[in-house]
């Protein structure tokens, strides 16, 4: 299944920018490693968003968890980033009760298959 509305899906410019691209967050600055390996970088946030966004609605979506906030998807692929490196990445997605777009959670390194 594709995950539903993806053409819709939002992507927080802060979740990008200050989060997965941080070398300096807590936790994204592990997930800012892998992504800058793959050509990603602060200054040009906007490419991961869109290269997100491409994987939301090309690929298969898997439903997660439904929590109290609404229903959870993964969708597996791989990121080609700007420098020509590709990998294996998951990415989490989140449709809130009371919505129909999802709304970008997070992204980490995938296993290929």
């Amino acid at each position: 299944m594709r995950l539903p509305e993806a053409d819709a899906a939002t992507i927080d410019s802060a979740k990008v920018r200050d989060y997965l691209l941080s070398e300096s967050h807590p936790v994204g600055r592990f997930k800012a490693s892998f992504l800058s390996s793959l050509g990603y970088e602060p200054a040009h946030w906007e490419l991961l968003r869109d290269d997100l966004r491409a994987l939301a609605r090309e690929e298969t979506a898997t439903p997660g968890l439904r929590t109290s906030y609404g229903q959870k998807y993964e969708v597996r692929g791989t990121l080609s980033g700007p420098n020509g490196r590709s990998a294996a990445v998951v990415t989490v997605w989140i449709i809130l009760h009371g919505e129909s777009s999802p709304r970008f959670v997070t992204a980490f390194p995938g296993v290929k298959k």
